[in-house]
């Protein structure tokens, strides 16, 4: 076992040993349990650690000292966060979903060991401070890298490592939202590109575990309570409106993300990025309070239908003169909160966007609902606002996080609101669809699918996503130099088990090729072994392939070239090796296996 790995053996020894009697099924079946249990446990800590340091800081600065605890102390915890992220564990671990993703595509499932907590500490300082993001996202990544690490501590095969990465997450998902149901879908639509319904025990045992763990020490509450009324039919219309507006809010969300994390992350100095981020968070967070941490505080009185004022909540509160300034005010919100998540992010703190959709989706059911109720004041169709809340997050989730499955059944869980259920589908699918014709790829999965890194639910796609350049690569080509004769070359053919000779110049870079075919009528023509060189032999190679190019690209060029063998090369063309149609074909085969062994 690696000196580095991260359980130590002197406390896990006993387990491994006993565990190593039973099959690789039954070994992941009790080890689904113990990392169910974990990452139960990781989610409680998680919230537990936010709430502990944001009542803290509100015993301390609460009151009339609010300015301090708004302006400054989110950009203290960003700064925190950021020195624990650079001076002690020397790694950048945001954006945990997407790194998870990544781990699954190219790192063979593998996460480093630091983020079992790495991960917790950060987010909780970044948003117990007030950083405008969510826990969710470290507390999958955590939840990840405790499957991850227990498995190859285990010596389980990958396919057995990614199943126990997607325990973990799912665990954590189900820990921090007791919802065991929504943790397996959150896996299966967002995380694990190919499951079989026998793979399913893991998920459920781990999912089931951490909720259990989650009701023992946080109780029965649930995350979110609602006063709801009853659905009527006659909403249907207004629901059909709130899918296309969280749709289109799902496609804002999406890109002004993606385009404020590249904007910002130009500046390479730290210091200075982080000093800007945390003046423009302070500044948003002092003007609209709501967005002050996860939120969630902020969205009881829209969940239970209570009167909504802004008056001393805000130096904004001269807009309270207008009917429409309470929704004009959740607007504004609604589009200032992806700039207050990403200031936080690229600032230095640590959280993810999985809360954040979720505040937005609540902040958009209340704005349809409020405008249309307006719209329609004076006569008998009125909506209820705060089933429109719950509503709007299941939509904003499926369009954001492209998972209706998962969004529908997470809010239903979270909120007890089943007898929304027809509301939720609803909104759910018309979101989804709506953010499909703009965007194909989730906030997760946009950057990475553009790096032809996406594993997908495509078993072809999938294989030819985890296969590598260096997988398949061939060395045992025997090399000539340019200028070498021909008897050079004969005497290099008659100690090689290969028919094709790569060709280089003195710095080793690639020329061309010769192949055994070609010589064959000259090769017992002795009188002319110091006549003919190699460069009269010479081929050009049709295409190239450089080390780092994606399986899928190098298929393209066989099919271009019609080639059955083409050469390996770094950037620079020095000679690698050579990659062969048979070899990719039987490597293919291997790993289609492992995808999709049962």
């Amino acid at each position: 076992m690696s000196k580095s790995n991260p359980i130590s053996r002197h406390v896990w020894s006993p387990l491994r040993q006993s565990l190593m009697k039973f099959s690789e099924p039954h070994k992941l079946l009790l080890l689904s349990l113990v990392v169910g249990i974990l990452s139960g446990l990781a989610a409680v800590f998680l919230k537990t650690m936010i709430g502990i340091i944001q009542r803290g800081l509100n015993s301390v600065l609460g009151g009339w000292q609010n300015w301090i605890l708004y302006l400054v102390m989110p950009g203290v915890g960003m700064f925190l966060a950021m020195l624990f992220c650079k001076y002690i564990i020397k790694d950048n671990i945001g954006h945990g979903v997407t790194k998870a993703l990544v781990a699954v595509s190219k790192n063979e499932s593998r996460i480093k060991p630091h983020n079992m907590w790495s991960s917790i500490v950060a987010s909780s300082i970044t948003i117990g401070f007030g950083g405008s993001v969510g826990a969710e996202a470290p507390i999958v990544y955590t939840g990840a890298a405790i499957g991850s690490n227990f498995a190859r501590y285990m010596g389980l095969s990958y396919r057995s490592m990614t199943i126990l990465l997607g325990c973990g997450a799912a665990a954590a998902v189900a820990g921090i939202f007791k919802a065991p149901l929504a943790g397996v879908l959150f896996v299966l639509e967002i995380l694990l590109f190919n499951i079989s319904m026998t793979s399913m025990m893991p998920l459920l045992i781990a999912t089931v575990s951490a909720t259990v763990i989650s009701y023992i020490f946080l109780g029965d509450s649930t995350p979110f309570e609602c006063t709801l009324t009853p659905f009527a039919l006659k909403n249907i219309p207004f629901y059909i409106i709130l899918g296309l507006f969280c749709g289109a809010c799902s496609i804002y969300f999406i890109r002004m993300t993606l385009f404020m994390e590249d904007k910002i992350g130009k500046d390479k100095n730290p210091y200075r990025k982080w000093a800007i981020c945390a003046v423009c968070l302070g500044i948003l967070i002092f003007l609209f309070p709501p967005l002050y941490g996860e939120g969630y505080g902020s969205l009881g009185a829209l969940l239970n239908g209570k009167e909504i004022s802004i008056e001393g909540q805000t130096p904004l509160a001269f807009m309270t003169n207008n009917q429409w300034s309470v929704p004009i005010f959740f607007l504004l919100i609604l589009i200032l909160k992806v700039f207050s998540m990403t200031f936080t992010n690229a600032g230095g703190g640590v959280g993810g966007t999985f809360g954040p959709t979720l505040f937005v989706g609540a902040i958009a059911g209340f704005f349809v609902a409020r405008v249309i109720n307006l719209l329609l004041a004076g006569t008998s169709m009125t909506v209820p606002e705060q089933n429109f809340v719950l509503v709007g997050m299941a939509g904003l989730m499926a369009g954001v996080m492209q998972a209706p499955m998962t969004a529908i059944f997470l809010i239903a869980e979270i909120s007890g609101g089943y007898e929304l259920f027809l509301p939720l589908i609803i909104t759910a699918t018309i979101a989804f669809g709506t953010t499909r014709l703009g965007e194909t790829y989730s906030i997760y999965t946009k950057r990475i699918a553009h790096d032809g890194a996406l594993l997908t639910h495509d078993s072809d796609q999938a294989v030819l996503t985890l296969m590598k350049v260096q997988d398949v690569i061939e060395t045992d080509f025997s090399p000539v130099e340019i200028d070498d004769t021909l008897g050079q070359l004969v005497n290099v053919v008659s100690e090689s088990k290969r028919n094709i000779f790569p060709v280089l110049d003195s710095k080793k870079r690639f020329q061309g090729y010769v192949s055994l075919s070609d010589i064959r009528k000259d090769m017992f023509r002795y009188e002319h072994y110091n006549d003919y060189h190699v460069y009269n032999y010479m081929k050009t190679a049709p295409e190239y392939v450089y080390e780092d190019d994606k399986m899928d690209a190098v298929m393209k060029k066989f099919e271009v070239s019609d080639a059955w063998n083409l050469p390996v090369v770094k950037h620079d063309r020095t000679y690698l090796g050579f990659v062969s149609k048979s070899n990719i074909f039987s490597a293919y085969r291997n790993e289609l296996k492992v995808v999709s062994q049962d």
